[in-house]
């Protein structure tokens, strides 16, 4: 199959997913070497879909027992405020996918979305396999390029040198492009409020 080209003007989008912008990623000496891209992009996203009525879904994820983000530890905070007043809603998860064995599908739903962006960490693992099942379940869903991010997969003797972590995120997003639209910038995407709770 051939990939989409990047999406210059995605159309309107009903919801916004930031999956795991969680403190132990973004602050300190164990944060992303993007987080300050990162979370300069989340919080612009958010800011544009709260002011357009858009559904703004905050997943948490809750690591193991001595993880960073083990629930209810300072590094499972989320970073950016939760405003439940003006439509945010969590989402907790325990594994890479958001919509395994949790709500989001049915919260999706009753909300009338059918379209969303998915941003937040990590490239390849819990925003690749979210957008994914997004796109299964039938969701339009657009990837601003600039608002999801990784780690370095460091060096493995006989293997590879250390893959630079932007470069895990471009190959994580590539294979999305084929039945998700993979937009070059955040300040490209456009929100609108879902049928089912617009005015």
């Amino acid at each position: 199959m051939t990939s989409r080209a990047a999406h210059p003007h995605p159309t309107h989008l009903e919801a916004l997913i930031v999956v795991d912008v969680q403190r132990a990623f973004v602050r300190g000496d164990g944060a992303l070497p993007e987080a300050a891209r990162l979370v300069d992009r989340t919080a612009e996203l958010i800011a544009r879909a709260r002011e357009a009525g858009a559904l703004v879904v905050h997943v948490q994820n809750d690591g193991p027992a001595g993880a960073d983000d083990e629930p209810h530890t300072a590094g499972w905070e989320l970073h950016h405020p939760v405003e439940a007043g003006r439509g945010d809603v969590v989402i907790r998860k325990t594994h890479d996918d958001a919509f395994q064995e949790t709500s989001l599908e049915g919260l999706l739903t009753s909300s009338g979305v059918r379209s969303l962006a998915v941003c937040g960490l990590m490239s390849e693992m819990c925003v690749q396999a979210t957008a994914r099942t997004a796109v299964a379940l039938g969701h339009r869903v657009v990837l601003p390029y600039d608002a999801h991010a990784t780690y370095d997969i460091p060096a493995e003797p006989g293997i590879s040198a250390v893959v630079p972590a932007a470069m895990v995120s471009r190959v994580a997003a590539w294979p999305l492009s084929r039945d998700a639209d993979v937009t070059a910038r955040t300040a490209d995407v456009r929100f609108t409020a879902p049928a089912a709770t617009g005015s």
